[in-house]
């Protein structure tokens, strides 16, 4: 409580500062709401939403903009895009679709200790592609702590049988030399703890961080892309290069790269560097691998047959991906050359809320037939109920989201990103590869401490004037910054994925950072690989494009 007081009265005394110096320039005033709302977002002495909603407060006050065009910027295509992305989520959910998924995933790959981790990885990578990415590592990790406590129990019973069964061949007393070995069971027993010490934190570190690199590869996978999609379309109207399509291409050999790169530095730096045993096929299962299928298999059959609400659910999702990547593929004409006469209204938002609706309205039971052949009676229920989707909702994502729009707006308003630009000019003499290196480092190293959206929130309206100032594609800057700003693998609290994980208990924060500064380094490094090969042909990123905003050639505010 002091420290929220201090934290206010500091607050205060800058505004007076910032009044002083300034002279009451309106570009200071929205630097300092900017500043505000970014110590908040960082430090966190309020809820993330609340202190979002600062600038709808502070803007009209400030005389920046008017109160109706900051409530205009709390409601964007984006919110309409989260409602129709949750809705479906709520469903998959709901039926346990996402499970069967997942169970099935795990089947494919089988049960060897490293095609076991790959295939969590998969599963809860592919999940959070559609889920959240806590949804993901909230329904893989109780399969695997079950898998888990399988195989400690497999072991121990082994341990027992073989401890037997060497007291009964062994006598001590026999040895020539007159010491007293102990029993091989024995004797291996603490090398096999370790060993399975260190299975265990794989399996777990896999769900955390394969929910994180999942998401990076859809808009809707993850709300840091979403952030930068609607930013980048609305700051670029005239663009329209970023959708569903073109970031799935972009992003998705960059999230199978880091991906089979993570499974290794894992397997690596817990298991050893023995990839010739593990990758080796055809050979007897042990207790662990029997029990691991055992655990497996249990679990989907409790599930039972697949169910009519998972197939229609099932259906929709596959209608909203085949919808989403035939819009406006690029290459080919999509459904959108339909309507030709309003070309650009219909977005990824716009298939979103079509296939949202229907669980609004298709029913989750059908009708069966007695007997004597006439129709049972039931209940009316939807797939969904406005109580479910409510639940699973993010709220204070969207309230996030539409206070980092309005701290756009004001600075485009003001002027304030017109300085900044000015100001970031002399950067145009550094190498272009090493002006997106520092700043991927930059998110990397922030967003470790703030959460997620907040640090792409932050940061999007600076690196966007930047690339106008050094007259570099926009692009080239905010791809791999948005990318990096995911890479939150090094602390329980980074994010909620790895908190969720931590709180099963097999793992230290030392674990986690040992691992998570390896995944780190391999995320920059394939981003930057990425945005320098493939990514450039696809968005012609050594072109300044005509879309791109005209930044004037002399500072017009006078700071």
């Amino acid at each position: 409580q002091f420290f929220k007081t201090d934290f206010f009265f500091f607050f205060f005394f800058l505004q007076t500062m910032f009044h002083i110096l300034a002279g009451f320039l309106i570009e200071a005033e929205c630097a300092y709401t900017l500043f505000v709302v970014a110590i908040l977002w960082l430090t966190e002495p309020m809820p993330l939403a609340v202190s979002a909603l600062l600038p709808a407060v502070m803007f009209p006050l400030f005389g920046i903009m008017e109160s109706k065009q900051v409530a205009s910027a709390y409601f964007k295509d984006f919110h309409l895009l989260l409602i129709g992305v949750i809705c479906l989520a709520t469903s998959i959910e709901k039926w346990n679709l996402h499970k069967r998924m997942a169970l099935r995933m795990v089947m494919l790959v089988g049960v060897n200790p490293a095609w076991l981790v790959l295939g969590f990885m998969v599963s809860c990578a592919f999940l959070s592609m559609w889920l959240s990415n806590t949804s993901a590592a909230a329904m893989v990790m109780p399969i695997v702590e079950a898998v888990a406590q399988q195989i400690t129990k497999a072991e121990t019973e082994a341990d027992a049988l073989e401890m037997s069964c060497s007291n009964g061949s062994i006598n001590p007393t026999l040895e020539l030399d007159g010491r007293h070995n102990l029993p091989p069971a024995e004797a291996g027993r603490k090398n096999k703890e370790d060993k399975y010490n260190g299975i265990f934190k794989v399996m777990c570190l896999c769900v955390a961080y394969s929910a994180t690199i999942g998401g990076l590869t859809t808009i809707t996978g993850t709300s840091t892309n979403l952030i930068f999609a609607e930013h980048f379309n609305t700051r670029y109207p005239a663009c329209q290069c970023i959708n569903f399509g073109s970031w799935f291409i972009l992003s998705i050999p960059i999230a199978v790269i880091i991906l089979l790169l993570s499974w290794i530095w894992l397997q690596w730096i817990f298991l050893g560097f023995d990839f010739k045993n593990m990758l080796k096929c055809g050979k007897k299962k042990t207790a662990r691998e029997e029990a691991s299928a055992q655990v497996i298999q249990k679990e989907y059959k409790k599930l039972g047959p697949i169910s009519y609400p998972e197939i229609v659910t099932l259906v929709l999702f596959i209608l909203m991906t085949l919808l989403w990547f035939t819009r406006d593929p690029g290459f080919i004409p999509g459904w959108s050359s339909l309507f030709s006469k309003y070309k650009g209204y219909a977005t990824d938002s716009t298939t979103a809320l079509v296939i949202g609706l229907l669980f609004f309205i298709i029913p989750a039971k059908t009708s069966t037939r007695t007997s004597n052949g006439e129709n049972t009676v039931f209940g009316y229920t939807p797939l969904i109920t406005w109580k479910e989707f409510q639940s699973c909702m993010p709220w204070e994502i969207a309230i996030l989201v539409g206070g980092g729009f309005a701290l756009a707006d004001g600075c485009e308003v003001s002027k304030l990103s017109e300085w900044v630009a000015s100001k970031l000019t002399p950067l145009g003499s550094l190498p272009l590869w090493l002006v997106i290196l520092i700043s991927c480092l930059i998110v990397t190293s922030v967003t470790e401490l703030a959460s997620n959206p907040a640090t792409i929130t932050i940061f999007l309206p600076i690196l966007s004037p930047l690339a106008e100032a050094i007259h570099v594609n926009p692009l080239f800057i905010l791809i791999p910054a948005t990318l990096c700003t995911s890479f939150a693998f090094l602390l329980p609290v980074a994010n909620p994925a790895n908190a969720i994980v931590f709180s099963y208990g097999h793992l230290t924060v030392m674990d986690m950072v040992k691992a998570g500064l390896g995944i780190n380094i391999i995320g920059v490094a394939v981003v930057m690989l990425a945005v320098m090969t493939w990514i450039v042909p696809m968005f012609d990123l050594y072109t300044y494009p005509s879309w791109a905003l005209n930044i004037p050639s002399t500072n017009s505010t006078g700071l």
